[in-house]
């Protein structure tokens, strides 16, 4: 009976691996499962009845709801030209300095990581809006591909980050479940706004360190991050610079500042700060006079078909882990987590090194909705924080989504990327981000408190 679960979670990735839809792949393969568990007798069917149940729950899940508006807000934006404005408004106030451009594209990024929170839209878009820009004013291609894949993952530790959604769901889930176990039966709880809360110096921290690192190209190789030629800044005055720069960066920054800020004041959950984002994309759309009835109706159908599949793959993850638990997965995992030699330490090091190879094949709602369920409340049993614990998974994620050679952030720039990139310029230009990724990634794992301090400030 411990082998079926392992066999199940080897199949679904066989199956996976085959080219079926995560959600068939998860549900069919866990019900092929039960059925053979229960003619060899090893699962009981009663299990299968939690379903309806595990589907009105998903139904009825008032954090979930922010799912669809984030990504209407986000699409929105995308449509809206907003992306494009703020690139050619930074990239004349940093024109001047070397690597300018280059900090221009994180600053940028950092904008539509809090904006829409789709790591694939972010790098597309950024693809399409600067490469062809960086490449035209002399920049070396790997330095241009990394800072672009680079920052359009920021769009998984950023907040408002659909990501910190779906896994700070997960994570109040396992937190509960965990502290049930261990006795508590009137268990605290984390919420999304915790997540929130506790990724924002980790992201502002990365952030600062990729300027970093392009100033440090700027420094000591400043042919491969040349300035702005002088007469091409020289068509706008510094008058009209700073006001267009104003006109440009003000209308999303009070976007992001009233989602953020009304979840962090304690005046929105995150469904409401969700609405709020929802129609103040429309306001911006409007003042852009980027809004009209065809943008509409296919920012719907964009907005649809995420959130349907973000919603199918939870309900056939909800199928799969109800299986799981019924072979004893659950047991069997603890058991190897708990075995494992360095106690904690070694669970939580298996743990992050299982979640960043499975971010090779499996998408960041796959690993949310299928891993997170199963090792989170054994982790979170161990004493370890709730909010550290979800900051720490999201940045791993991010590293794999960045990481050679099966990356998702790499395949969606080399889809859009000109034939004069290769895809070798794309892995050589994103080697130093992973380094700065790990280093952060280390920094967190030493000092907690970049994660639970703030999260702690605000909402004692």
């Amino acid at each position: 009976m411990e082998l079926m679960p392992l066999l199940l979670f080897l199949s679904v990735f066989v199956v996976l691996l085959a080219g079926y839809p995560v959600a068939f792949s998860l549900a069919g393969t866990a019900l092929a499962f039960s059925l053979i568990g229960t003619w060899t007798g090893t699962f009981s069917p009663s299990f299968l009845e939690a379903i309806p149940n595990r589907l009105y729950g998903i139904m009825t899940n008032q954090t979930l709801i922010a799912v669809p508006l984030f990504v209407f807000m986000g699409v929105m934006l995308e449509r809206s030209k907003v992306a494009e404005q703020l690139l050619d408004t930074m990239a004349m106030l940093f024109g001047p300095l070397r690597g300018g451009l280059g900090i221009s594209v994180m600053i940028v990024g950092m904008l539509l990581a809090a904006s829409t929170g789709i790591v694939g839209a972010t790098v597309v878009t950024m693809g399409l809006l600067s490469l062809p820009t960086m490449l035209r004013r002399g920049y070396d291609p790997r330095v241009a591909t990394g800072a672009i894949c680079a920052s359009g993952t920021l769009g998984q530790i950023i907040p408002p980050s659909i990501v910190l959604v779906l896994l700070g769901d997960v994570m109040s889930s396992a937190y509960q479940q965990a502290q049930l176990e261990m006795g508590s039966y009137s268990p605290d709880t984390v919420s999304v706004g915790d997540l929130f809360v506790g990724a924002l110096l980790p992201g502002l921290l990365l952030v600062c360190l990729y300027i970093l690192y392009i100033i440090f190209i700027a420094l000591f190789r400043p042919a491969l991050v040349p300035p702005i030629p002088a007469e091409e800044r020289a068509a706008l005055n510094k008058t009209e610079l700073t006001l267009r720069a104003f006109k440009v960066l003000v209308p999303p920054l009070f976007l992001i500042v009233s989602v953020l800020g009304s979840i962090i004041g304690g005046l929105a959950t995150p469904t409401e700060a969700a609405s709020v984002g929802a129609v103040g994309s429309i306001v911006l759309a409007l003042g852009q006079r980027q809004f009209n009835l065809p943008i509409l109706r296919e920012v719907m159908r964009a907005t649809t078909r995420v959130s349907s599949m973000v919603f199918l793959i939870l309900i056939g993850a909800s199928v799969f882990s109800l299986v799981f638990r019924g072979f004893g997965g659950d047991e069997v995992v603890q058991e190897i987590l708990r075995n494992l030699p360095g106690g904690v330490i070694g669970a939580v090091f298996v743990v992050m090194l299982l979640m960043f190879l499975l971010g090779f094949i499996l998408d960041f709602i796959e690993i949310t909705f299928v891993v997170v369920p199963i090792v989170g409340p054994i982790l979170l049993a161990m004493d370890l924080n709730p909010v550290w614990l979800g900051v720490m998974i999201a940045l791993n994620l991010q590293t794999s989504f960045l990481t050679p050679p099966f990356g998702f952030s790499l395949f969606y720039l080399r889809g859009v990327a000109p034939k004069e990139v290769t895809t070798m310029h794309i892995y050589k230009g994103v080697m130093p981000f992973i380094v700065i990724q790990v280093i952060t990634l280390a920094l967190l794992a030493l000092w907690p408190q970049l994660a639970t301090w703030l999260p702690k400030v605000v909402y004692g």
